[in-house]
């Protein structure tokens, strides 16, 4: 193909795709809206955000708030780190419920516990989701108070609040 014809139909290709673009952007926007599971435009990214339930409620607890209820007894602490990140070191006391083998924990670790606890989850890091992930799993199974200590491990430690070691 010679040259000047390929200078001749480059901008029209260039507009035919343009326009192929925004037909497809249009497209997905109009099924978005459409469908009753719709992707929200804006979302709320914030950890009170990405912790707070359809009827408005957070799952998210105050350290000091967990602090207490762990120095009153009124709280069962749960980890959902992996199993050899719990026996490195946890919260004293804490049970692990790993959640990425919570099918073979769970009935093993949930033995004697009330529904009606109290629980809070945790795990590392502000952007771990294991603990909400954990916590979503036992309202789903029940539990009617289930809280989750955002970055629970570091800030635990950060605080010098009782740790300890399993010796598995």
């Amino acid at each position: 193909m010679p040259m000047s014809i390929l200078r001749q139909n480059l901008p029209d290709a260039f507009r035919e795709a343009c326009f192929i673009i925004v037909l497809s952007i249009i497209a997905g926007l109009a099924v978005n809206l459409a469908r009753t599971d719709s992707i929200p435009f804006i979302q709320d990214w914030s950890t009170e955000g990405r912790l707070s339930q359809d009827n408005g409620d957070s799952l998210a607890i105050p350290l000091s708030e967990a602090k207490t209820l762990f120095k009153e007894n009124k709280a069962i602490f749960l980890d959902a780190r992996g199993q050899e990140l719990f026996n490195e070191g946890h919260i004293k006391g804490a049970r692990s419920l790993p959640w990425h083998e919570v099918d073979d924990y769970f009935p093993e670790v949930i033995k004697g516990m009330d529904r009606e606890s109290l629980v809070i989850t945790y795990c590392d890091g502000e952007s771990c989701n294991l603990s909400h992930d954990l916590a979503i799993f036992l309202k789903n199974m029940g539990f009617t108070h289930v809280k989750v200590l955002v970055n629970g491990w570091t800030v635990w430690g950060e605080n010098n609040l009782p740790i300890e070691a399993s010796d598995k």
